[in-house]
């Protein structure tokens, strides 16, 4: 599995095959990431989701993208790093949930948000942490997925995590 770490909207990703919602747990259009997705998707992504949610902490689901340049959407769900328990082992299980997610669909690339670090506040360099870990183990198995996009808004957060993913700062 190839990994990218890019200053982009996550929302804007046409060449990606699935984008990943950092989901509330209602899967209703939000603040951050949520909102950016489901306000491109159009009302159609929310009605999809409404008989789904509570969506529960660690999990993933895969709904079609509608009006989004991409086949799917991958919504998962972080816990809130100060008021919820076992924040960290939660973001773990989302980035499992999301790979799994991705290889019961055949999907070959993904566009990832820094999960959790918007209005969850996960401080970004644990989720980078985290986040790297987890999906560097998942690409030591057979996987549908051939690249992981992540989609970060600013360039601490670029450099934070293409240090956690042992990406070169200096290539593109």
């Amino acid at each position: 599995m190839k990994f990218e770490v890019v200053i982009a909207n996550i929302a804007n990703q046409p060449d990606i095959e699935a984008v990943v919602n950092s989901a509330n747990a209602n899967l209703r259009f939000g603040s951050g990431v949520a909102g950016a997705i489901h306000g491109a998707a159009g009302p159609e992504l929310e009605d999809y989701c409404e008989p789904y949610a509570p969506l529960p902490f660690g999990a993933a689901l895969v709904t079609p993208a509608f009006k989004l340049p991409n086949k799917y959407v991958i919504h998962t769900r972080a816990a809130h790093y100060l008021n919820d328990d076992d924040p960290e082992g939660v973001l773990t299980k989302c980035v499992y949930a999301v790979v799994d997610a991705a290889n019961k669909n055949a999907i070959t690339s993904i566009a990832v948000p820094a999960i959790g670090t918007g209005v969850f506040k996960f401080p970004k360099e644990l989720a980078a942490e985290i986040m790297a870990k987890a999906f560097l183990a998942c690409a030591a198995t057979p996987s549908s997925l051939q690249l992981a996009r992540l989609c970060v808004a600013d360039a601490d957060t670029e450099r934070v995590f293409k240090a956690a993913f042992g990406i070169d700062q200096l290539s593109k």
